[in-house]
């Protein structure tokens, strides 16, 4: 099978190969995919995306038009992907159903840690010889309550890890695992009024859009820790800006953000006009912002490449891939 993987960073390439052992004639391109760049794909039978790339209808209709078949996305996530264009040009669309959940789970507990600690404050004095610990008082985490608002592998992950640091795990989803003996069953009011830090594992969906929002800040702690590594739009930021100010979020770690498409992955330090949202954010000192890179670890980066190999192959067998008129998984970011 012939196909174009667009916004390929450099650390993937090795994990693609790897896992393609030269059974596709894969093109690699550091462009995103977008009405300008979809032209590349003429003559191949794919296209490999990743979650920053433009797949709305008007580029699925031009992917269509140069003869693409497939799409085979790098993430679980398809909610960039305008599902109802693909299907009424005929192009069959596959996805990666999971991966190292405890990539991103471990990177959760690294942002927890990094906040309550003030390790990101305390570096910088450190680098300029200044060791007072006047600014660095944390809290201990065992005894606290986490609220989990999503229990699917990452979200469990979670909970495991928080569990062994000696916390008390709540956790809200509308399909409730079974056998999550180590998550306390709550209602999402509960988690909500009881945690002391909350961590978000949820998708996009109409449903979860805006989830988190000032009537749900004003049901949290004052001072809680919120932490999102599952999408940007499913917190509110502007909300979420005015309970930051107003002290009732007192700890704040995002790998995600609401408007992160065109900004995130790529360097802006040279832009002359900056996302103000985010930089009002960022003003904050209990803020911690990552570049979207909970996911991104050598285990996860070749589990990744290993089932989009395997979706091609399926196709290419005509069989389907993954996910191909199934739902999406609804807890793993």
């Amino acid at each position: 099978m012939k196909a174009v993987a667009y916004s390929i960073k450099p650390f993937e390439k090795e994990f693609l190969a790897k896992a393609n052992r030269k059974k596709h004639e894969i093109t690699l391109i550091s462009n995103p995919l977008s009405l300008d760049t979809a032209s590349y794909a003429k003559g191949k039978d794919a296209v490999i995306v990743f979650t920053n790339d433009d797949l709305s209808a008007l580029v699925i209709k031009k992917l269509a038009d140069n003869g693409i078949k497939y799409i085979a996305a790098r993430s679980s996530s398809t909610d960039h992907i305008d599902k109802e264009a693909a299907e009424n040009v005929g192009i069959k669309i596959a996805n990666v159903p999971s991966y190292s959940p405890l990539a991103t789970a471990e990177h959760v507990i690294a942002l927890t840690f990094a906040l309550n600690r003030h390790v990101v404050k305390a570096a910088d004095h450190s680098q300029n010889f200044d060791f007072r610990s006047d600014e660095l008082l944390g809290f201990n985490l065992s005894g606290k309550t986490v609220g989990l608002i999503g229990l699917g592998n990452t979200g469990l992950a979670v909970a495991q890890i928080f569990n062994a640091l000696g916390c008390k795990v709540l956790g809200y989803d509308v399909h409730f695992p079974t056998g999550a003996s180590n998550v306390k069953r709550a209602t999402l009011a509960e988690v909500l009024a009881k945690s002391d830090i909350i961590s978000l594992h949820l998708p996009l969906t109409p449903f979860t859009k805006h989830l988190i929002n000032k009537d749900t800040f004003s049901q949290m702690k004052d001072g809680v820790m919120l932490i999102n590594t599952s999408r940007g739009a499913i917190i509110n930021t502007t909300d979420l800006l005015e309970a930051l100010d107003t002290g009732k979020i007192g700890y704040l770690g995002l790998d995600v953000y609401e408007y992160e498409k065109g900004l995130f992955f790529e360097d802006h330090e040279d832009d002359a006009v900056k996302d103000q949202l985010l930089q009002n954010l960022m003003k904050h000192s209990n803020v911690l912002v990552t570049p979207h890179q909970a996911y991104l670890t050598k285990e996860s980066l070749q589990e990744i490449a290993d089932q989009t190999i395997k979706n091609l192959d399926m196709w290419q067998a005509n069989k389907p891939a993954y996910s191909e008129g199934t739902l999406i998984s609804a807890s793993k970011p």
